[in-house]
C-alpha cells in the first residue's frame, strides 16, 4: 500500500494506463487538481518503485515523456478487481 498509497498515485497510473505514454503537461491536464509539486513528487517516487519509466530526449526545448513499466501495467487488473469490489460494496 506504501507504494500505491497517497492521493495522486491512482490517478497518475489510471492515466498512464489510459494513454500509454503522455509528456508532463499532458499528464498534468489529464488530473484534475493536482499541482506541479505533487505530481513531479508523485512520479519521482513511483519511478523509484519502478511503476513509471521516464524518457528524456536531448532537444530543445528539452522533452521528457512518462509511461508505465511493465510492473506498472501489471498492477491494472488488481486496480480493476478492487474498484469493482468497491462498486458492489457501495451499492450494499
Amino acid at each position: 500500500m506504501n507504494i500505491i498509497g497517497g492521493k495522486w498515485r491512482l490517478p497518475i497510473i489510471w492515466a498512464l494506463w489510459q494513454n500509454n505514454t503522455l509528456r508532463y503537461n499532458e499528464l498534468k491536464r489529464k488530473i484534475d487538481g493536482i499541482t506541479n509539486m505533487m505530481l513531479s513528487q508523485a512520479l519521482k517516487e513511483m519511478e523509484e518503485y519502478g511503476l513509471v519509466a521516464r524518457k528524456m530526449y536531448m532537444e530543445i526545448p528539452p522533452r521528457v515523456e512518462y509511461s508505465q513499466t511493465e510492473a506498472g501495467m501489471d498492477l491494472v487488473p488488481s486496480l480493476k478487481s478492487l474498484a469493482k469490489w468497491g462498486k458492489q460494496m457501495q451499492n450494499k
